[in-house]
């Protein structure tokens, strides 16, 4: 998991709160940029913080680290501002903070998708799946395709196949993805399927092939390992069908 100098952070809240108290008290429409930058660092540091304890985060980047995304999404967002819709608005400093928030948290996830990278999921494709969430079966298809990918890429071994993935990763982030898939497979799934794919990608044992799976599961003939194939593909289309996709966005 990744850590961080308690120390560095502390230093950070300081200067933080220092630059803040320098900052002249003007309306916000008359703040230079940086002063603008320097006013909403607060904001950055509290959704840091929540990020920081999220699945989505955990063991991937520290509070720092996050923090530098936020920054980043913050000073671009600050570069887009629309002062004729700020100046206009009943309350203006909570139409910034709603419109600085969506850009810190996007440029939060951003980095986080980046530096996870187990899921492999191309950038691209994440802002288009965030940018309409309505098309919920696109998310749930590219969620689990992407995953059982990821899996598929796994190396099996010691340690059931989950410690040496081909990423500078660390392995307890696909830990936990692999336990939250299981979960998944186990509401929706027979418990047929649930073999086979647990079987396939080694979910909690080592990947077995589809000729072991077929002994295992009892099913007979010189076509058996076609039949497990079948299960394979059966169980996957019935979790993107059955699986809402509040389920999976989070970890996108």
């Amino acid at each position: 998991m990744k850590k961080y100098n308690i120390q560095n952070y502390i230093r950070y809240k300081n200067d933080m709160s220092a630059a803040i108290k320098a900052l002249p008290d003007k309306p916000y429409e008359n703040l230079t940029r940086d002063q603008l930058i320097i006013k909403f660092l607060p904001l950055v540091e509290k959704l840091a913080r929540r990020f920081s304890t999220s699945q989505q985060a955990s063991g991937v980047m520290s509070i720092m680290d996050i923090i530098q995304e936020g920054n980043l999404g913050l000073c671009a967002g600050v570069n887009r501002i629309d002062w004729d819709t700020i100046i206009e608005a009943e309350n203006k400093e909570k139409t910034l903070k709603s419109f600085l928030s969506k850009r810190i948290k996007g440029a939060i996830r951003r980095g986080i998708d980046i530096n996870r990278g187990s899921m492999r999921i191309p950038e691209h494709k994440l802002n288009e799946i965030r940018k309409d969430f309505g098309e919920d079966k696109k998310a749930v298809e590219l969620f689990f395709n992407s995953v059982f990918v990821s899996l598929d890429a796994t190396p099996s071994g010691d340690n059931n196949g989950m410690n040496d993935i081909p990423d500078v990763v660390s392995s307890y982030n696909i830990e936990i993805l692999a336990a939250y898939i299981k979960s998944l497979m186990l509401q929706y799934l027979n418990p047929k399927e649930f073999q086979v794919l647990r079987l396939s990608y080694g979910l909690d044992c080592d990947k077995h092939s589809a000729k072991q799976i077929a002994d295992i599961l009892g099913i007979k003939g010189t076509s058996s390992y076609v039949r497990i194939s079948q299960l394979k593909k059966q169980a996957i289309d019935k979790l993107i069908e059955k699986v809402p996709h509040s389920q999976v966005i989070d970890y996108l």
